[in-house]
This record gives structure tokens, C-alpha cells and sequence, in this order.
């Protein structure tokens, strides 16, 4: 690599040699005219189009299928898909630590696109052939209909998880890979970089809405066969444009997991906690980051416990002797934990929207003339929502508040956190409200006991569904630029991954929720709130519930945010936002 690069030097095109450590797919040293720019990212954008129609295709119905194709009752249903999006959100953990400790970004992708394809390929089946779903059933009551067999849900949940492993692979080091192509030490492509991530978010928004309405329309009306098989046939072309690419690609070689770092300070803090604290404390010399691209931290005085790992001893155990730096930051990723417990809430609310808020909407009158709206089709509305108001935030909303608060931002990330929270509770008191309308509708034409559908229309959800998109621009776009913000350079990739796991917990959490308040309020022979037929349940109640636990968790929020120190380092965001 590094005769490749002096040659290049002789021969007067150093300058063309990429600057951060890309190389190609055999180490070499990478020209900027020939790889990486947007001659590859058109690949990796396009890719992401079809990936996020594919896994939306699946996910935003999947709670219907369930009810309607598995019988299943309505919090067995919700939770199977609440247990089911959180391990999707939880698997990229496990598929960075793979790509940065061992097998690079690209073939980790490749690998996990494989898997990926092996899930929605069996899922297709499992939906299409006779004999792995039980048979239709048209019973009011969804106890007298035939359960599915014990080969048939291993069929299609091993598809589901063998599927979510796959993400836990591709999500991580996609939206990564893209920003590879970009050389930081570049100034032209550094601006382009910032406009990658513009297409990015642009590319999720038109997948998940193309998802969200034609093949939940799809899958409605025409059938699960063709509504699965699109997706499938997505994602293998999404694939193969990605590996059309592949000539084009710069990539990085694996440099070794933060939260291996990580646990390197714990453990040696631990086993240095009974030698005498002194001040002679273990760190390289600024030359040494320099060289190989790094940032030397000062000591803090918080969490001084940790500083034990730094304390030279005779030991040059990696596992007993760590630098200040490494320890600093371990504990700029420990200060944010606090703050990442506050966001499981609102991500439990957010899982609401593909399986309770859905199957409300299976209850009301979805008709436009001849034409049925699927319940599902609503996400789309929240989608709509939120590219909307991300447009006003960014373009009216914060020039307005940078002349009163002088913060470049306009407000800062946990403000912005903050007003994302009120925003959830707004959203959580509407729905209670929507739905004390619905059932009242459902007394008033005696249809509480029969649960038919009732004479109100689908669009009085409308609400709550694009409140929920201006909630994730808001909250969902505040928490992913904080995690990556105040995550140390060199755990990046792990502050992100705090994004990612907030929202599986809360789907993991939304889960227990349902079935507790479920068994609790069915207890000493009441009707509980939660039932398969939601004419007789108390969803209102329910909502309630989330109402109150909100409102707890933002005045939790309040303290938590009041205490926490903004890092001291000035993050690249900011630079990039004062231009």
C-alpha cells in the first residue's frame, strides 16, 4: 500500500490518493477519479430505495396478517410484531461489532444480504403455499378458528428472525459504506458528503411511503402472495444494483470495536480498584494521534472512578492499562446513558403506530366511494408528515430561532429532545380522546358485542398518525445527531448504534406493557381493556396510561437534561452548520 502510494507520488498524482485510510477491495491505495464520489453512491442510494420498500413492505401490515391469516388475538398479534421490530433494531449491534472487529463493512453487507434475501424468499413462501398457513376462517370470533401448526409458525417466524438477523447486518454498514466514498480531507467531497445524506433520507422516505401505500394496498386487496413477492423481488434487485457498484467502492479496513475499547477501561478500573489513586497516569503523546488520524482527550474530573485504568503500574496489560483517552471515552459514552433511558418511552410509542393504531383502523369505515383505504395506508400519512415538517425545521424554524438564541442548531439537541416529548404527549391524549369517540360510536349503534365495523370514518385516526411523523422529526432526528454528536470521534459507529437499540427496547418494552396491563385488568372477573374485539375494549384507558407515563418520563427528562454537560469538543456538525 505504501509503495503504491510513493509510486503514485513519482509519477506526480499523489494528490489524486485518497487521504483517509480508503483503499480497495485488495488494500490498495484509491485514485479519487476512479472510485468512491457519486459515481458510487448512486448505487448505495438506489439500493436503499428498494431495501426500505422491501422490510417496509413486510412490516407495516404485519400485524394484520397476523390477526387475519394466523388468527391470532390482538395483543398476541401486536406483541409478535413489537418482539419482532425491536430484534431488528437490536441485531445491529451485533452486525457493527462484525464489520469493525473482523470482516470490514463490505462483507459483512454482502454476507447479511444473503441472509436478508434467504428470510424474505422462505417468508413469500410462507405466506403463499397452502400448506404452511392455517385455512381461512371466517368466524366472528377469532377463538373459533384454527390455530396454525406448530411447522407452520416455525416456518414463518424463522423466517421473520432469520430476516431480521440480515438487517442486523445491511443497517449499520449501508448509510457507512455511502459515507466512506467521501474523503474528509477533501474539502469539495467533505460538502458532498453532507449532500449524500440529504438523498439518503430522501431514499428512505420514497421506499417506505411506495410501502406504506401501494403494496399495503396490495396486499389488501390483490393478495399476501403478491404483496410479500414484490418486497422479495425488491430487495434482490436493490442487491444486485449495490454489486453493480462494487468496481466503484472505496472501503476501510476494520480498525477494532469501541465497545471492546470500552470494556478494556471497565475491567482494568475494576481490577485497579484497591491500589492507592496517584496522579502519574498513562497516555501517548499527541504525535502519536496525530499520525493515524485521532483525537487525545483531556482528563475530566467525572466519574473518577474509571481514571484507575490509567494509572501506571507494571503491568502493560491492555485489559489493566488503558490511555486517559481511551478512558475519556468510556465515559463520554457512559454520560449519555442516562439520557438514552429517557428516549425508550417515546420509542414504546412509537410502535403503537404499526399495531394498535392499525388495528383500530381495521374498525372503521375505510371506504372513498368504491375505492378501501388499507389501515395500514395511514403510515404513509405520517410519512407525508414528517419530510414535511422536517423541511419547515430545518428551513423556517431554525433561521427564526438562531436570531434569538444565537445557536447555530436554533435550539440545542436536547431542547429539541424536550419539544419531541411534549410532542408525544399531545399525541398520546389525542388518540385516548379519538378513541373515547370511537367507542362511544360503538354503544350508539349497538355494535360493542358483534365488534362489526362502525359508521365512522378512518380518517378521524388521521391525527394521530401525522402528529406521530412530526414527533419523529422532531425527537427521532434530535436523537440520532446527539448520540453521534456527543459520542467521542472514535466511537461513532457506537453512538449511533444508541439510536438503534433505543428504539428496540421500546419495542421490547411496548411488548411488556401490553401483555401486563392485558392480564392486570383482566384479573378478579373484569373484562380487561385489551381484547380481540376492540368495540368491547378500553384502548381509551390504555392510552391513558401511556398519557401519564409521558408525562413522568419527561419531567425525569427535565432533571436529567438539566445535569448533563455538553462534551467539550466542537463536533463537525456544528462546524458545518455555522457555515
Amino acid at each position: 500500500m505504501a509503495a503504491a502510494a510513493a509510486m503514485a507520488v513519482e509519477e506526480g498524482g499523489g494528490d489524486d490518493y485518497t487521504k483517509d485510510g480508503t483503499v480497495d477491495l485488495r488494500g490498495n491505495p484509491v485514485r479519487r477519479s476512479k472510485r468512491g464520489g457519486w459515481k458510487a453512491c448512486y448505487f448505495v442510494v438506489a439500493y436503499e430505495v428498494f431495501e426500505r420498500m422491501a422490510y417496509y413492505g413486510i412490516s407495516s401490515n404485519l400485524v394484520l396478517y397476523m390477526t387475519r391469516k394466523l388468527h391470532q388475538g390482538t395483543v398476541q398479534s401486536a406483541n409478535n410484531v413489537t418482539n419482532w421490530v425491536g430484534t431488528i433494531w437490536m441485531t445491529p449491534i451485533l452486525g457493527a461489532y462484525v464489520a469493525d472487529t473482523h470482516l470490514g463493512r463490505y462483507w459483512t453487507f454482502l454476507i447479511s444480504c444473503a441472509i436478508y434475501l434467504s428470510g424474505m424468499s422462505v417468508l413469500t413462501l410462507a405466506v403463499s403455499l397452502p400448506g404452511l398457513k392455517p385455512p381461512p376462517c371466517n368466524e366472528a370470533q377469532m377463538s373459533d378458528c384454527k390455530k396454525a401448526l406448530p411447522l407452520q409458525l416455525g416456518v414463518f417466524y424463522g423466517a421473520l428472525y432469520t430476516l431480521a438477523i440480515g438487517t442486523g447486518g445491511t443497517k449499520p454498514n449501508i448509510s457507512t459504506i455511502g459515507a466512506d466514498q467521501f474523503d474528509d480531507f477533501e474539502p469539495k467531497e467533505k460538502a458532498h458528503k453532507i449532500s449524500f445524506f440529504n438523498w439518503w433520507m430522501f431514499s428512505i422516505f420514497f421506499g417506505t411511503l411506495f410501502a406504506n401505500t401501494i403494496l399495503v394496498y396490495i396486499q389488501d386487496n390483490v393478495g399476501w402472495a403478491l404483496g410479500y413477492g414484490l418486497p422479495t423481488i425488491g430487495l434482490a434487485i436493490s442487491i444486485s444494483i449495490f454489486l453493480a457498484g462494487t468496481p466503484f467502492y472505496r472501503h476501510k479496513l476494520p480498525t477494532g470495536s469501541p465497545v471492546t475499547r470500552m470494556a478494556k477501561v471497565i475491567v482494568a478500573a475494576i481490577r485497579n480498584r484497591k491500589a492507592p489513586f496517584t496522579k502519574q497516569l498513562y497516555e501517548l503523546d499527541l504525535d502519536e494521534y496525530a499520525k493515524h488520524g485521532k483525537f487525545k482527550i483531556e482528563l475530566t474530573p467525572s466519574l473518577r472512578f474509571l481514571n484507575k485504568a490509567a494509572m501506571v503500574t507494571s503491568s502493560k496489560d491492555p485489559w489493566k492499562l488503558c490511555t486517559v483517552t481511551q478512558v475519556e471515552e468510556t465515559k463520554q459514552m457512559l454520560r449519555m446513558i442516562p439520557i438514552l433511558i429517557i428516549t425508550f418511552v417515546p420509542s414504546t410509542m412509537v410502535a403503537q403506530v404499526h399495531t394498535l393504531f392499525i388495528k383500530q383502523g381495521t374498525t372503521l369505515d375505510r371506504s372513498i366511494g368504491k375505492f378501501h383505504i388499507p389501515p395500514a395506508s395511514l403510515t404513509g400519512f405520517m410519512t407525508i408528515s414528517m419530510l414535511i415538517f422536517i423541511v419547515f425545521y430545518d428551513k423556517i424554524f431554525v433561521k427564526l430561532m438562531r436570531k434569538v438564541t444565537k445557536n447555530p442548531r436554533g435550539i440545542s439537541l436536547l431542547q429539541r429532545m424536550g419539544l419531541g416529548l411534549i410532542v408525544h404527549i399531545i399525541i398520546m391524549t389525542i388518540s385516548s380522546l379519538v378513541e373515547r369517540k370511537r367507542l362511544s360510536i360503538a354503544r350508539e349503534h349497538g355494535l360493542v358485542e358483534s365488534g362489526s365495523q362502525l359508521p365512522l370514518s378512518i380518517f378521524i385516526l388521521l391525527p394521530q398518525f401525522m402528529l406521530m411523523g412530526v414527533a419523529d422529526a422532531i425527537l427521532e432526528v434530535a436523537k440520532l445527531e446527539f448520540f453521534y454528536d456527543q459520542a467521542p470521534e472514535g466511537m461513532k459507529s457506537l453512538g449511533t448504534a444508541y439510536s438503534t437499540t433505543t428504539l428496540g427496547i421500546g419495542n421490547y418494552l411496548s411488548s411488556f406493557l401490553l401483555s401486563t396491563v392485558s392480564r392486570l385488568t383482566a384479573q378478579h372477573g373484569h373484562q380487561g381493556w385489551i381484547l380481540n374485539n376492540l368495540n368491547a375494549s378500553h384502548l381509551d384507558y390504555y392510552y391513558g396510561l401511556f398519557i401519564i407515563l409521558n408525562v413522568v418520563n419527561f419531567f425525569l427528562f427535565l432533571v436529567i437534561a438539566r445535569c448533563y454537560v455538553y462534551k467539550a469538543e466542537i463536533s463537525n456538525s456544528m462546524e458545518v452548520l455555522k457555515d
